[in-house]
């Protein structure tokens, strides 16, 4: 009896992109303090991240970032903030997490997501680490095929169907927006792989941003593993960028209270904002 003993897997982190202004809400606070379910949609993303173990998580406020603190303040020290000022997009954002993140081992796992999009479930969180732990891979990105991708990134494959990069809605071709298969914003990197293909990331010359997405791409040319998990429910992408979709999701969240999967509809916002 020899038995090799398992492997010890350090618990996750977080990085929440809470920073932005959300222009179409018609209000002068930040979008993820609006209520969903009667309380702040940010929440229901925090608590998907508690619920699969993350021992810290990091939100990235910018705009009016006192109202998000203060959205947060119940959750005590399991959340920790970082200032995203100007916001430079979403590589600039996750950049800026780095110092709040603390001492972490290169191979830490660290989820990346959205806090407008608070139909995020803890079970598809665990997938999502499971087949990123499992496939030993430098970064695990989750998609979902949506009726209607207008304003997503469409994810680009090559002829054989592997994943060769993502292509912001306002990048895209006329042939890649009728791609259905987006990104909804759900990632895991491994720590080190992360901030060193962030270090490479150019700003975009139309938009003036540093993307995440484009570190993907970057990570694939250096001959690490990047895995896609295709597997996120329609209704679950669905982003939060007016009123009205807010009033959507909100109906969602609340049936989902009584019905694991209620009814989807095609889309609500065009994509994240």
């Amino acid at each position: 009896m020899n038995a090799n003993p398992p492997t010890q897997v350090s618990s996750p982190i977080a990085i929440i992109l809470a920073a932005g202004k959300g222009t179409r809400m018609k209000s002068d606070l930040p979008k993820v303090v609006h209520h969903m379910g009667g309380r702040p949609m940010v929440c229901a993303v925090v608590d998907a991240c508690l619920a699969v173990g993350c021992s810290r998580v990091v939100a990235v406020v910018g705009h009016m970032q006192e109202k998000v603190r203060e959205a947060l303040a119940s959750y005590g020290p399991r959340i920790a903030f970082a200032i995203q000022q100007p916001q430079l997009g979403t590589g600039h954002a996750v950049q800026c997490a780095r110092e709040a993140m603390g001492s972490v081992s290169p191979t830490t796992d660290v989820l990346v997501l959205c806090g407008d999009g608070p139909l995020i479930r803890p079970e598809t969180l665990r997938e999502l680490l499971e087949r990123h732990r499992s496939a030993r891979a430098a970064a695990t990105l989750a998609t979902a095929i949506i009726d209607d991708p207008t304003g997503y990134g469409r994810i680009d494959r090559d002829a054989q169907g592997r994943f060769r990069a993502i292509v912001e809605h306002k990048h895209a071709s006329e042939s890649q927006r009728a791609i259905r298969e987006v990104n909804p914003s759900y990632y895991c990197f491994q720590a080190g792989p992360l901030f060193a293909s962030l270090a490479e990331v150019k700003r975009n010359e139309a938009s003036g941003e540093y993307y995440l997405t484009d570190t993907l791409a970057l990570l694939l040319a250096k001959g690490q593993r990047v895995e896609v998990l295709p597997s996120v429910p329609p209704e679950d992408v669905l982003s939060i960028n007016t009123p009205e979709d807010l009033a959507i999701v909100d109906r969602l969240y609340r049936e989902r209270g009584a019905s694991p999967r209620a009814a989807s509809p095609s889309r609500a916002g065009a994509g994240p904002a």
